[in-house]
């Protein structure tokens, strides 16, 4: 609890009377006072605490060690996520590093000849904190889809290369390795396959087919599952329109995403990246009679038109077929 403060004219009042108190009323020496003082006087000595010494350079390197390692190695993990979930846990699993790094470095006094290079590492991990918060809720809104796109992004933050340059000026003022940041993100790109590229085709040989109208401001990758398998994926470029030919018979789903440069290794968009699937399955048959051969051919649209019969869900990123 706070006490209440006294007013300016109190506190003198205050002092007075103990300056008073050296004396008797008798004008004698005080019994309080000590030998030797004189009346009135403070018998008491003070001196200033002494200055803490830093670390010594083999302590500083093993705290910095455990300190620093962790925050490299967590950000490189995120290169191993597959999933946006699992994206967003690997963010906040380097997030924790940081604020562990943070809490263990913050009242580590350094040795005197590396102090500069230790507070500028301090302060280039504590605004690591915070872009590591960004990339959070780029991903919660899938802005950023991919860990490939998680890093290019955190590679062009001033945070990420200040950080970098921090641990390296550790390492060069002092050869203190702890916090050195290896990771190399990749380079923000904009890949757009052909439109009409063919991705996948597990599943062909049949006389149906499968034309996608995209008449959104994205590209797109439309997707027929069999079962629980893919069998053919084709790239529709934004306002354009695209066919895939020799659809074998058989029942299809059709699952659909949209976004922004596509990476044909992870087979998802890397940014701006939306998932859904038509409610209804297209089924394709081949009927054979004694003067004819029929089959179907479907059309679909990507974007919603006036007019249309087609309704369609969205999926959750973690469910869309890969």
């Amino acid at each position: 609890m706070i006490s209440p403060r006294l007013p300016a004219a109190a506190l003198a009042v205050t002092f007075a009377l103990a300056a008073c108190t050296g004396k008797s009323s008798t004008g004698g020496p005080s019994p309080a006072s000590p030998a030797g003082a004189s009346p009135g006087s403070s018998s008491g000595s003070s001196s200033g605490s002494p200055a803490p010494s830093g670390l010594t350079p083999e302590a500083y390197q093993v705290t910095l060690d455990g300190a620093g390692k962790p925050v490299a190695a967590a950000l490189g993990a995120i290169a191993k996520a597959r999933t946006l979930r699992s994206i967003g846990q690997r963010i906040d699993r380097a997030k924790n590093a940081v604020d562990d790094a943070v809490g263990q470095l913050g009242g580590v006094q350094p040795p005197a000849d590396i102090g500069p290079e230790h507070a500028d590492y301090l302060a280039a991990l504590r605004a690591m904190n915070g872009e590591l918060d960004t990339l959070h809720v780029a991903v919660d809104g899938r802005s950023l889809c991919t860990s490939g796109a998680v890093l290019a992004r955190l590679g062009k933050s001033g945070e990420f290369a200040d950080l970098k340059e921090a641990g390296a000026d550790l390492a060069g003022g002092g050869d203190y390795r702890g916090g050195l940041i290896g990771l190399k993100p990749p380079k923000e790109r904009d890949r757009r396959p052909g439109n009409g590229t063919v991705l996948l085709s597990a599943v062909r040989g049949g006389r149906g087919s499968l034309t996608v109208k995209n008449g959104g401001s994205r590209d797109g990758v439309v997707s027929l599952v069999k079962g629980k398998k893919k069998a053919v994926s084709l790239y529709v470029r934004k306002k354009s329109t695209a066919k895939v030919p020799n659809i074998r018979d058989g029942s299809y789903r059709v699952y659909f995403t949209t976004g922004v440069d596509y990476d044909r290794a992870a087979h998802a968009f890397n940014r701006s990246c939306r998932f859904s699937r038509f409610d209804d399955a297209l089924r394709y048959r081949t009927t054979y009679t004694a003067t004819q051969v029929r089959w179907n051919n479907w059309t679909i649209t990507l974007n919603k038109i006036s007019g249309g019969n087609a309704s369609t869900s969205d999926v959750n990123p973690d469910d869309f077929p890969s």
